[in-house]
């Protein structure tokens, strides 16, 4: 990036199979934002063999220092449990207590204890050792191409605030597992499942993935955007969104429909996906600076497919609860995508075909 703290999200990864002139291609992309990418979103850059690369790197100073303070965070909780485990063993042996099978289960807690901190302490080594160097250790790419943000004033008023960087395939491969989104350790299974589950008997549409990993399957067109099948808890017709965000992580929201937007940096009036936050007990701000390029995303029987690509934010009516999202539709932007690359898959699980 131009800009060495500027910070968003990855919308997606796709593989251009065939380049503009039909011959095969191996290349892989990364598509976020442009304003995250570029400093001037007035004009369109591509990149030029020969010339200087502007680089995208994986996690910014600030979110890498998160990142390890997460990781402290997790392992002074495993202390904490492993201390208490072992003051029970303690006690249980000072009263003589000879129930072999309720020693046994806290040991075995113990132990769960003791062997997550290990791992974490390791973990937390290597991505020091490894991740610490921005410069030398987390480029993971370099812009290629980044139209000019625009308005499509004359037909959908849609904003087109996009950008590719080329995958560096040295660095990326060997973890590529297509779009997939992890729902990390946030909310648990239950808690994410009823998130999305707002009224109670209502539609299933959420399963809670293995190893939380949710793999994108899919786009809602532009007919399922203007007629979403879900409730929330107030009875209000939507769809029940989620997005994994460089800043706020995982969150939960409500798309209800279109709204007009009118700060943008073209200066003109356009219509955006609008998603609120969630308007359940454990309502939270579905989106903040950082978390610009976000891809927001619905369960449809089960599985994931594409709403939207987030750009922006703001407050109506100053309340945490009145906080909108504002996203460019999915179908839109893959349609604008193969524009550029026409032969663009978006639903590969591998690197290689």
């Amino acid at each position: 990036m131009e800009n060495d703290d500027a910070q968003g999200t990855l919308t997606f990864w796709f593989h251009e199979n065939k380049d503009k002139n039909g011959k095969p291609s191996k290349k892989v992309y990364g598509v976020t934002n442009c304003h995250v990418l570029r400093k001037d979103t007035t004009v369109t850059y591509e990149h030029k063999g020969g010339t200087a690369k502007n680089h995208v790197r994986v996690s910014g100073m600030r979110r890498f220092q998160r990142g390890l303070d997460e990781i402290t965070k997790h392992i002074a909780d495993h202390t904490i449990l492993a201390e208490l485990w072992t003051r029970e063993i303690a006690q249980l042996e000072a009263n003589g207590v000879q129930d072999a099978e309720e020693m046994q289960l806290i040991r075995n807690e113990l132990d769960k204890e003791t062997q997550a901190i290990a791992a974490l302490q390791t973990f937390h080594n290597e991505v020091t050792k490894s991740w610490s160097n921005i410069k030398l250790h987390r480029n993971i790419g370099h812009v290629e191409y980044a139209p000019a943000i625009t308005v499509d004033e004359h037909d959908t008023r849609y904003t087109s605030d996009w950008a590719t960087f080329l995958a560096a395939e040295a660095k990326v491969k060997s973890h590529f597992e297509g779009n997939v989104v992890d729902l990390g350790s946030k909310y648990s299974p239950q808690q994410l499942t009823e998130m999305f589950y707002p009224v109670t008997g209502g539609p299933t549409t959420f399963k809670f993935p293995h190893q939380r990993k949710l793999r994108i399957v899919g786009c809602a067109t532009e007919e399922d955007l203007a007629n979403p099948n879900e409730f929330d808890s107030n009875g209000q017709r939507c769809f029940i969104v989620g997005k994994d965000g460089n800043t706020t992580d995982l969150t939960v929201g409500r798309y209800a429909g279109l709204v007009s937007f009118t700060h943008n940096p073209v200066g003109i009036e356009s219509l955006e996906l609008g998603i609120y936050n969630s308007s359940t007990k454990t309502a939270e701000t579905f989106s903040d600076k950082g978390d610009s390029g976000s891809l927001v995303w619905h369960m449809r029987d089960g599985k994931a497919y594409m709403v939207g690509q987030l750009h922006s934010g703001g407050n109506k009516g100053g309340w945490t609860n009145k906080h909108i999202s504002y996203c460019t539709p999915a179908w839109y932007l893959l349609a604008k995508i193969k524009e550029k690359y026409k032969y663009a898959d978006f639903y590969r699980t591998t690197w290689s075909a």
